[in-house]
């Protein structure tokens, strides 16, 4: 475990700082207006290996570690944390290819996902299952080389926008060992999408359901065996939970920054906010429970890479501290603005409306807390 970034790691975050301020940043309140998914720019930030970051170097990923996809997806986040979020969705969606697929499904689908020429969404949730994923009921049926899918996923980031759905399927009984996973085209016949779905906030990503309608789906496309998908489900979100966690820091410490400058400016009694001993003090605290939370998401995302048997269970910890600090951080922002932080042209009511889903979503924290309570009650540390 560190707690100093080496030359390199820098220099990582660096570049997506630099590429957030530039390509992001300028753009993100209109994004969110316009409800725009700005897939040119995600583009290009894949011609700097943010497509594939812990993608395999031989299929074209960048093949860096999950500690620095933290340094990247916070920094991507100081732009705007929805772009950085779906980001981060796409690279969850195209590891669980490089992890679990075959030689011929990396070499097939990988390439063009690491430079995001295709896009990816994971389809896990469905209208019954959301935190109790294993009773999805999404139905793959098999039928000589294909399967036949019907039923419906719900809440897909990215759905009508993109190009591969790596979605978990019900191949066999109840339960989780039931369940598969499958690669699927976008533009598979009967395969349909809903509505874009009028959220509080993640507006420059859209979300919408995925229908499938007697969806013939190739068998070659399942990852693994039949009754795999809820384990590579949940491997997937291991790390999901760490870059989520990550977008929530990245969008609290711009939201900092902002409420630092503006009590630079501000003045009420004759005096600057910043000179106010109690505004100082929350000032104070929302800079030590970011730090804190940033270094509880470095150590999960080390023990993510080291594969350490407690990597799960610390995931889950750093995802339910640091998306609700996250959260906090940026309404205290907000506060510290007064009325002005309320107004759209600050960005800063768009930073708490983006980092109030990060605390549902990758699993609710609440489910975070009853994946720690769990492997507490069964001894795992």
């Amino acid at each position: 475990m560190q707690f100093a970034l080496n030359e390199d790691q820098v220099a990582i975050r660096d570049m997506a700082l630099a590429f957030a301020a530039e390509k992001i940043a300028p753009h993100a309140l209109r994004w969110d207006e316009e409800k725009h998914f700005p897939v040119d720019v995600m583009r290009e930030a894949a011609t700097l290996g943010m497509g594939g970051i812990y993608i395999r170097d031989d299929v074209g990923g960048s093949a860096m570690t999950r500690f620095d996809a933290a340094l990247i997806f916070e920094a991507l986040a100081t732009g705007c944390p929805t772009t950085s979020a779906f980001i981060s969705i796409h690279n969850m969606a195209s590891w669980m290819i490089d992890a679990f697929g075959s030689d011929t499904q990396r070499h097939t689908w990988l390439p063009k996902l690491c430079t995001m020429e295709l896009i990816a969404s994971y389809c896990l949730t469905e209208p019954g299952a959301g935190s109790d994923a294993a009773a999805l009921r999404t139905r793959a049926v098999r039928d000589g080389d294909h399967y036949v899918l019907n039923g419906q996923k719900q809440f897909i980031s990215g759905a009508g926008g993109t190009d591969i759905l790596v979605a978990m399927v019900r191949t066999g009984g109840d339960g989780p060992g039931g369940i598969s996973t499958l690669v699927i085209d976008g533009k598979t016949p009967g395969v349909s999408f809903g509505a874009n779905e009028r959220k509080m906030g993640w507006n420059a990503q859209p979300t919408r359901a995925v229908m499938f309608e007697n969806a013939r789906v190739p068998v070659a496309n399942r990852l693994s065996e039949e009754g795999a998908g809820f384990k590579i489900a949940m491997a997937g979100l291991d790390g999901g939970r760490l870059n989520i966690t990550a977008c929530s820091l990245g969008g609290a410490q711009i939201a900092l920054d902002k409420a630092r400058a503006y009590m630079k400016e501000r003045k009420a009694f004759g005096k600057r906010l910043d000179e106010f001993q109690a505004l100082q003090f929350r000032l104070a605290d929302m800079a030590i429970e970011l730090e804190a939370a940033r270094t509880f998401l470095w150590r999960a995302a080390a023990a993510l890479d080291r594969k350490d048997p407690d990597a799960t269970m610390l995931c889950a910890m750093a995802k339910r501290f640091g998306t609700d600090i996250g959260f906090e951080v940026a309404n205290q922002a907000l506060q510290l603005h007064g009325g002005y932080g309320y107004l759209s042209e600050y960005g800063i009511e768009k930073i708490v409306r983006d980092l109030r889903v990060h605390q549902i979503l990758e699993g609710t924290n609440e489910i975070m807390r009853l994946i720690v309570a769990r492997k507490l009650i069964e001894g795992a540390r």
